[in-house]
């Protein structure tokens, strides 16, 4: 046989020629006296050590290579080697709707390993039967894909529970007791994930129990690697020292930074849509582009968590992190290969080249939630909340209008907006285009055309939206804004996995594509400060009455350039 013979692939041919030399092997123990008995299937052959040495040379002549292990086949999902996962603050919220539904999922969709453990640490005086009960009860309620016992009592084997305060050294050392015997008993082989599902003000002392009891070094040949929530730090001066810490115990390519939307599908997608297709690409710049509109709004208020968000904030909690991680996605340039340094490298020129406006007053809103009617229900203002103080200026709301100083977008603003309490729950990306420099239509037949779009929604209806003009039916010239529609519940018949899903996978499996790097967080705190400085010292937030869409000031600062925010 030729090599290189055109049509067949490099495996499937280096496959066909292990098949052949596997035939003349046999061939040769045949003519050394190996008969085959045809009932039983065993083999009896002249001296041990002559098939001993016949073996050895068959698996050296053999070179076989198994084509699924191809990385570019896409015929078998990844699925994570060895491993644990140690979550700590595994008693809140976010690790009972979230964390432990996602750890079943990937387990039931059979992306886990069969030894997979998981050890829940809190300050809770339970058993690991207690802790298995706990997620039973989480996996029932939460969990997206259906319940099967038996994946569920091969998850429930490798659970275990350490009960103590993040400053108990007897807590940190029953941990390591308790991976040891993980590693002996599941076959972990020492690979461990740490998720620090707690607030911030524990992460340096967390990550320095771990290196104080030697649960951050891995041994020889495995790995060890911290997930870390956010917000990460309050402004530059604690991102920075938190980054310090947190390098100071693990590496930085070790340490993965949560921002969930960007485990989305449709955030992914964005990708895709720019970079896959030659119909958008030469559109997507200054010369084409009106303005771009970037918001993610809430239906709720703050619930339970006066204690965390009064002093935070929408702009810190959502701006910082979710939005501008959005806004690079949207305005980076084409990476040299999809892979973490790359993306890294373009969604930080986009980063650096942000600008804020002159005059943050003009360029620039907060505001607070007042109590009205929403949803048929009446509820209360930001500062009626149990536990928060009526002098507060936290920000439930806050709009911003950016620039991005390059060749691509010179001209073109970025508006983002978040906000509790407003009309429906929605986040969004809208390139919003500038309209065909002449019409050779009169105005009254445009008089209800806007402008084009392309809307990408990241929930909770994933997919797109394109806008464009079409005539309506009839014997007048009257043209009409009209969409299309994508969306994914509908164009795939594989249902869209949860952000935390992909992404707890992507830990395990060390692929480090959808996680923000320690540069990209201290670039948006750039962006950021300012901005939470100028209103630090400059009056207070404005109203909005629940259920609307955020504090006439808003509309205000779009009316000033021309332009009007888009309703969701």
């Amino acid at each position: 046989m030729s090599e290189g013979i055109e049509g067949i692939p490099q495996t499937a041919e280096q496959e066909t020629k292990g098949t052949k030399e596997d035939k003349e092997a046999r061939a040769a123990q045949e003519a050394a006296g190996v008969e085959q008995t045809g009932v039983s299937g065993t083999t009896e052959a002249t001296p041990p050590a002559d098939r001993a040495d016949t073996e050895s040379e068959t698996e050296t002549e053999t070179d076989f290579i198994n084509p699924l292990r191809d990385p570019q086949d896409r015929r078998l999902p990844r699925i994570a080697g060895p491993s644990g996962l140690v979550i700590f603050g595994v008693t809140g919220d976010l690790s009972r709707k979230k964390l432990m539904p996602a750890v079943y999922d990937l387990a039931n969709r059979g992306l886990l390993p069969p030894g997979f453990s998981l050890v829940g640490f809190a300050r809770r005086d339970w058993e690991d039967q207690d802790f298995a009960q706990v997620v039973h009860d989480a996996v029932r309620e939460h969990a997206r894909t259906p319940f099967r016992e038996e994946v569920w009592q091969q998850l429930a084997e490798g659970m275990r529970f350490i009960p103590g305060d993040f400053d108990d050294d007897t807590a940190f050392k029953q941990l390591r007791s308790a991976v040891e015997e993980l590693d002996a008993s599941r076959g972990t082989s020492g690979n461990y994930a740490f998720y620090l599902s707690v607030p911030p003000k524990f992460f340096p002392k967390v990550v320095q129990q771990l290196k104080k009891h030697k649960l951050a070094s891995a041994p020889e040949g495995s790995w060890r690697r911290a997930v870390i929530e956010k917000p990460f730090g309050h402004d530059l001066r604690s991102a920075e020292e938190l980054n310090r810490i947190v390098h100071e115990v693990f590496d930085p390519e070790q340490v993965f930074r949560i921002d969930h939307y960007l485990g989305k599908e449709t955030v992914q997608n964005l990708l895709a849509l720019r970079f896959a297709n030659q119909m958008f690409e030469p559109i997507w710049n200054r010369s084409f582009v009106d303005h771009v509109q970037i918001t993610m709004a809430e239906d709720i208020g703050i619930g339970g968590r006066a204690g965390y968000y009064d002093g935070i904030g929408a702009a810190r909690d959502v701006i910082q992190n979710h939005l501008l991680q959005l806004m690079a996605l949207t305005a980076m340039e084409e990476p040299a290969a999809f892979d973490a340094a790359s993306l890294l490298t373009e969604k930080l020129k986009v980063l650096k080249a942000v600008r804020l406006p002159q005059d943050l007053g003009q360029g620039t809103v907060r505001g607070q939630y007042a109590a009205a009617w929403q949803g048929g229900t009446k509820v209360r203002g930001y500062l009626e909340e149990d536990g928060i103080d009526q002098s507060s200026t936290t920000d439930t709301y806050a709009a911003v209008r950016l620039q991005v100083d390059n060749r691509r977008w010179a001209g073109v603003p970025f508006y983002l907006r978040t906000g509790k309490r407003l009309g429906r729950r929605v986040t969004e990306i809208a390139v919003v285009f500038q309209r065909a420099p002449h019409s050779p239509f009169d105005s009254t037949a445009t008089e209800e055309l806007g402008s084009n779009a392309i809307v990408i929604r990241v929930q909770p209806d994933e997919g797109m939206t394109v806008r464009f003009g079409s005539k309506v039916p009839g014997t007048s010239m009257e043209i009409r804004d009209v969409t299309m529609d994508f969306a994914y519940g509908e164009s795939f018949t594989e249902s869209s996995p949860e952000a935390y899903e992909r992404l707890i996978l992507d830990v395990l499996l060390g692929d480090a594509n959808l996680f923000p790097r320690h540069q990209e967080v201290e670039e948006s705190w750039k962006i950021l400060d300012p901005i939470e400085q100028y209103w630090a010292t400059h009056g207070r937030p404005a109203q909005y009455a629940s259920g609307s869409w955020g504090p006439e000031e808003a509309d205000e600062m779009l009316a000033r350039d021309g332009r009007s925010w888009r309703r969701p």
